[in-house]
């Protein structure tokens, strides 16, 4: 969890930021993505109160529109917050490799991946902990592919998930 920011005296006071009409959420919503970029940033200014980090366009949109929710309906509880974090740690056991992967990237607990090299087709088995081959667990694809070629291999380029250079 965040601690909260006490001000020291001497410093000046974070900046107010207005709650959003409820019946303005939709329109705005609906400018977010026709906005350009430095608009975006301008937005979260205003709604953050902070500098816009340096992600891109989807992630400032997607966290903006949550944030024009969260001002207009209300945010979530603190005892919500907390059981969510208690809820995350279970299920990545606190690895952070895990906690690395975003979860709507990596395959379905039960995926098999099929590749086949040098005339040996390979089947993979995604497990919740990690991947399974030839009934051992690895805890990357990158380590079964260099295990199948004896090479260094992205994992996911390997097995087809994502192209290279992409």
């Amino acid at each position: 969890m965040t601690r909260a920011n006490k001000s020291k005296p001497g410093t000046p006071p974070a900046p107010t930021i207005p709650a959003i009409p409820k019946p303005d959420v939709p329109a705005r919503l609906a400018a977010l993505p026709s906005m350009p970029i430095g608009e975006l940033k301008a937005e979260w200014r205003r709604l953050f109160g902070t500098e816009p980090p340096p992600y891109n366009r989807r992630f400032l949109e997607s966290r903006l529109s949550y944030r024009i929710q969260e001002l207009a309906y209300g945010g979530l509880k603190r005892e919500t917050l907390e059981r969510l974090e208690a809820l995350g740690e279970q299920f990545d056991g606190r690895s952070i490799t895990l906690r690395r992967i975003r979860h709507d990237q990596r395959p379905i607990a039960g995926t098999r991946l099929l590749r086949e090299y040098q005339g040996v087709e390979h089947v993979v088995t995604v497990t919740r902990d990690g991947y399974d081959w030839q009934g051992r667990p690895y805890q990357s694809l990158s380590a079964i592919a260099r295990a199948i070629t004896g090479t260094r291999w992205n994992g996911w380029v390997f097995f087809g998930i994502r192209r290279a250079g992409a």
